[in-house]
């Protein structure tokens, strides 16, 4: 992708970019459980089991900043452009305190994993679903430490709409992060999990003193990677799990 300074509509050539990924990435789609994106394996400290495994979906959200600007220079991405994120509650049993994009499981009154995204999404953000314009879905990820198979809804905001912490217990914030300043190689890092003599790595990113790490991480950094805006970052730097 060029530098945005370029072109005469930056944030439309990204929506392109976007939709070029998920076109891309359609047989895999289509191909259902045999087209699962398997989790790195220096991530993968504990196994799947694909038959009792539950069916989740997040809705990654791509819109414009509205009167935030990006800290880091945009020179792979429009500087307008932004991602939605929820931090989880300290208070969870599971994902404690962590960044993710909002969502949750599919239910049986779901129609697909789009709906459940959307649904998630409302109730976790407060949202408007109908200013979401659903781009597609990614190959659904695999996240062995809580047993899930995540499907990746994207989404573009074509008409944002007031976005808040609906449920205390749940999110403790909602907030918006420019994407340039995701892809400053500054804000990149590894962090570090050892578990049972092992040492296992995951992609990183810091957010105004916020990291997003694990499978946000993962799913995030190649998604930056397919779109080709991400730049390049130091992968021996390793920074503190939050």
């Amino acid at each position: 992708m060029s530098t945005s300074g370029s072109r005469a509509h930056p944030t439309l050539d990204a929506r392109r970019d976007l939709l070029a990924v998920i076109e891309r990435h359609r047989p895999l789609v289509e191909a259902g459980d045999d087209g699962i994106s398997k989790v790195p394996a220096s991530w993968m400290f504990e196994g799947m089991d694909q038959a009792t495994a539950r069916r989740a979906a997040v809705l990654v959200l791509f819109g414009r900043l509205d009167d935030v600007d990006a800290a880091a220079d945009a020179t792979t991405v429009p500087a307008d452009l932004d991602l939605l994120f929820v931090e989880r509650a300290a208070t969870l049993r599971q994902h404690a305190g962590q960044i993710a994009f909002p969502g949750g499981t599919i239910d049986a009154t779901d129609a697909s994993a789009v709906a459940a995204a959307l649904r998630e999404a409302e109730e976790e953000t407060g949202l408007d679903p109908a200013g979401v314009e659903v781009l597609g879905e990614l190959p659904a990820a695999e996240l062995p430490v809580t047993n899930f198979v995540v499907t990746p809804v994207i989404g573009w905001w074509a008409r944002p709409s007031d976005v808040f912490a609906v449920d205390p217990g749940e999110s403790a914030a909602v907030f918006r992060a420019p994407v340039a300043d995701l892809v400053d190689p500054a804000n990149r890092f590894q962090v570090e999990i050892r578990r049972e003599g092992h040492t296992h790595r995951s992609p990183a990113f810091d957010i105004d003193g916020r990291t997003i790490w694990g499978f946000t991480g993962i799913v995030l950094a190649r998604l930056l990677d397919d779109l080709g805006w991400s730049r390049p970052w130091d992968h021996t730097r390793v920074g503190p799990r939050p």
